[in-house]
Formats: structure tokens, sequence, C-alpha cells
């Protein structure tokens, strides 16, 4: 407990020296968020609760910190929160789909040893459960790309008012390429340095690649990698095409009122 306080503040004062009052948000965002996945895992467990209303109802409350909270209401919060929330629900239908279909909900037999004192009859749908999942890993990842691109392209129409639309979407589109593939990894790579243990336990079992491959945990981590990816990738258009609308559309309202 005393390395986790002690942890914290050093987090605390870096992000405070470094971000100044943005910083100390950010550090109490983080708190925030975790309140809410701890309601939304509680609310979760009675069966009365659809769990997809309520991921969505979770992932607009978590958007709201991360963006309005941290970065206070602007055009660049607004623009990044709209693509965020379209983008989660397209990613989430679809989702639901790749669920149900690759059969990942539920436990693996890794785990089944040591849940088998325990009954899984809790009368809730685990292929919700295991979409909620998915989504609640990536709303992040999807957040973050968003404000990334929404945050630049205000700055690039401040500095160039006279841009055109299609010109601001196109900076828009170069930005998210820039960071597409650092994104992508970092989920990647995420996946791996969580779950190192877990691999190095598949090869002291002898699984071979088609064993791990086919195992349950591991499809159900790399379809979140791959859907998460999906997210971060869509996002960049839905991103640069709103912003690039509201910010043209609101310079047109002006010169019109002149």
């Amino acid at each position: 407990m005393n390395a986790l306080i002690v942890l914290a503040a050093i987090l605390f004062l870096l992000m405070t020296l470094i971000g100044g009052k943005k910083g100390a948000r950010s550090f109490w965002a983080l708190f925030f968020n975790f309140g809410v996945l701890i309601i939304t895992v509680i609310i979760m467990n009675d069966p009365a609760i659809d769990s997809i209303i309520l991921t969505l109802i979770a992932c607009t409350v978590i958007s709201c910190i991360n963006l309005f909270y941290i970065n206070e209401v602007n055009s660049k919060t607004k623009t990044a929160f709209l693509s965020t929330i379209i983008t989660t629900v397209i990613l989430l239908l679809f989702i639901v789909i790749v669920t149900k279909n690759a059969m990942i909900q539920g436990f693996g037999e890794e785990e089944m040893e040591e849940l088998s004192i325990f009954s899984v009859y809790i009368g809730v749908d685990f292929v919700k459960i295991g979409a909620s999942v998915i989504i609640m890993s990536t709303i992040g990842a999807i957040t973050d790309a968003a404000i990334a691109i929404s945050s630049p392209m205000r700055e690039i129409y401040y500095h160039n008012p006279s841009i055109s639309r299609k010109e601001l979407f196109t900076s828009g589109l170069s930005i998210g390429k820039d960071i597409l593939g650092t994104s992508t990894n970092t989920l990647f790579f995420a996946f791996f340095g969580g779950y190192l243990a877990l691999l190095i336990w598949f090869k002291d079992l002898s699984y071979s690649v088609g064993d791990i491959v086919n195992s349950k945990i591991f499809s159900a981590e790399m379809i979140t990698i791959l859907c998460a990816g999906i997210g971060v990738t869509l996002v960049i258009p839905i991103t640069s095409g709103i912003t690039a609308y509201f910010l043209v559309k609101t310079k047109n309202k002006s010169e019109t009122v002149k």
C-alpha cells in the first residue's frame, strides 16, 4: 500500500508540475473514470439492466470526464466528443456481431480451474458482457485519437482562417495518419505486456501455435486489440469531417452576420 501511495504522489506531482491545472485534473480524472467503471460493474450484475445500454451510458460519462473535465468545454472537445460517440455506436454494433459469432464470451479453459467452485449461472447475457468489455477497453483509445486530431485542426484553422473545408479535412487526415500507427502499436504491446505471464504459461503447457490462436483468452484479447484498432481508424475521418464542418460553418455564419 505504501508503494501505491508513493507512486501516486510522484505521478500527481509530475503531472501538476508539467501540466499545471490541466495535469492535476488529468490525475483526478483517473479516479473518476475508475469510479465510473466500478459503478458500471455493480449495476451490470442486475439481470434487468441491459449491458449494452449501460455500456453506452458509461462510455458517454467517461468521454465527458476525459474531454470536458480535463480540457474544458470548447470547440475541440465538443467535436471530439461527438466523434467519439458516433464511432462508439458504430463499433458497438460491429462488436456485438463479432462477439456472438466468435464465441469468445464467458471463460476459457485456463480460467475454469480457479472458478470451478463458483456458479457461472448468474443470470446475465455473456455475449453482451463480452461486447461491453471490448468497448470499454477501446473507449480510451478512441477518445485519445479524437482529441489528438480535433485539437491541432483547431490550431490550423485559427492560424489560417481562410483555409477551405476540404483542405482542413485533408489536414485532419494527415494528422490521423501520423497517430494511427503509434495508437495501434500501443494497444498491441499493452496486451502482450499485461498477458506476458499467460504466454509463458502457454509455453510451459506445450501449447502449439494453433492451440494458442484458438484459445478463448488469446482470441478475446486479440479481437479486443483489432476492434480498438478499427475504432481508432474510424474515428480519424469522422473527427476530421466533423471538425472541418463545424469550424468552417462557424466562420461562414460570422461572415454572414457581418
